[in-house]
């Protein structure tokens, strides 16, 4: 009985540590940043009334623009810098953004340097509505994966975004188009009352 016992144990930690060793080696498993991602993450898109009247449309929506900037964002800090390309991929993030304030992108561009992040991957996010004084702000909560240039996993880190969707009139119908009004900033303590978004 004692000898059972002992393979039993023996099979559980030789189970346990390769579970642990294998989720250690998680790899990002998503597309190659290329030229693809700055000609198709231009924030050109605007969306209509009824695209955008669930939930689920939204998030949607906020999943795919958050990952577009994340996209740029590696692509940026993982060149020189100072190179035409790296001009434009600029560029194209400040796209994102209703003022094309520098400082917008500073918090996202600092941690992705520090960690020397090559690929970035947005998970579980959700979007909220929260109502300061007479103005309704909308935000979006979510993780972010990251991973170095042998698409080895690094960290997983929580943050929120502020966005808006600023009315874009196209051939005289009501869309709207999709502007991050801060990206990484953690500022919003003084909010107090939260509801969910419609």
């Amino acid at each position: 009985m004692k000898k059972r016992n002992k393979i039993s144990y023996w099979i559980l930690s030789i189970t346990i540590i390769t579970a642990t060793i294998i989720s250690c080696n998680k790899k990002y498993e998503g597309d190659e940043n290329s030229i693809e991602v700055i000609r198709n993450a231009n924030n050109n898109g605007t969306y209509s009334k009824t695209k955008l009247d669930s939930l689920q449309a939204i998030n949607l929506i906020t999943t795919q623009k958050v990952q577009d900037l994340l996209d740029l964002s590696a692509l940026y800090t993982s060149g020189n810098k100072d190179t035409e390309i790296d001009s434009v991929i600029y560029t194209q993030m400040q796209a994102h953004f209703l003022s094309k304030d520098s400082s917008n992108l500073t918090p996202l561009l600092k941690e992705m340097d520090s960690l020397k992040v090559k690929f970035a991957k947005v998970s579980k996010l959700t979007t909220s509505k929260t109502v300061k004084e007479k103005d309704t702000l909308d935000f979006a909560n979510f993780d972010v994966e990251y991973y170095d240039n042998k698409r080895t996993y690094l960290t997983t880190v929580n943050r929120k975004a502020q966005f808006t969707l600023k009315a874009s009139p196209v051939k005289f119908q009501k869309e709207f188009k999709f502007y991050f009004t801060n990206f990484y900033k953690k500022d919003y303590d003084t909010i107090k009352t939260t509801k969910p978004a419609n």
